[in-house]
């Protein structure tokens, strides 16, 4: 039987190791390759063709849902998540995953995962692809009390930096993230949002007016965002694309 070739995706190293021995000890199974960050994942499935991904959440540059949108479900292996954050599990089965394992986990719970990987049929990976091409899209989890509240970037008008968190607003709701804005301007899509500021990234569709002397602008709602002059050039060519 030809084994399932696995990718291992993590930054830490420790974890990658951790992992790639387990893949390696785990009968019909065997590792591909190994990826330090979501741009790596990316090069990784191109190339190598993996069967499998242990995709890490939250990782330098792209994190694993964009992973999974840059790849696209045609192409995209089997995945199994394995992360140190549960806020994410919501998300992770909405694009299809195949298991998501929490850090740090017990040999017997990653093996668990390989072997749920390696039962998958045919059938099932098709239904999986199919779904992962309606919802590809990322949904940001923010938390109401007890509850999480899923929000869709359709919802978003802008988005503004805070050190170590992202303020995300969407209609008169402000949602405080703990993710800073770079990993979150990752996850949007740059042809429907801009980064006008380096604290700032606005959905192009909501601008309403342009105040070059200002070097601001105006959404829908009436709120006015400082854009920096050095991005000015560029939100006028974003917004020209959308006309």
């Amino acid at each position: 039987m030809t084994a399932i070739r696995a990718l291992v995706a993590d930054d830490e190293p420790l974890a990658r190791a951790g992992m790639a021995r387990l893949v390696r000890a785990t009968a019909g199974f065997e590792v591909a390759g190994e990826a330090r960050d979501g741009e790596e994942a990316i090069s990784a499935i191109e190339a190598l063709r993996p069967d499998l991904v242990l995709l890490d959440v939250q990782m330098p540059g792209r994190d694993g849902f964009e992973v999974i949108r840059a790849v696209g479900p045609a192409r995209m292996p089997r995945v199994v998540f394995v992360t140190a954050y549960d806020a994410f599990a919501v998300r992770a089965f909405e694009v299809q995953a195949l298991d998501y394992v929490l850090k740090p986990f017990e040999d017997r719970r990653l093996r668990e995962a390989l072997g749920r990987a390696a039962r998958a049929t045919p059938s099932e990976l098709a239904r999986r692809l199919e779904a992962l091409v309606v919802r590809s899209e990322p949904r940001f989890e923010v938390r109401l009390g007890k509850r999480i509240q899923l929000l869709s970037c359709a919802e978003i008008d802008w988005v503004e930096g805070a050190s170590y968190y992202t303020v995300l607003h969407a209609g008169s709701e402000t949602h405080l993230v703990r993710e800073p804005l770079r990993d979150i301007e990752a996850r949007l899509d740059p042809t429907r949002f801009a980064r006008v500021h380096r604290s700032s990234i606005v959905q192009l569709d909501r601008v309403r007016e342009l105040r070059p002397a200002e070097c601001a602008l105006v959404l829908r709602d009436g709120t006015r965002v400082q854009a920096s002059r050095t991005r000015w050039p560029r939100l006028l060519e974003a917004l020209r694309g959308i006309a």
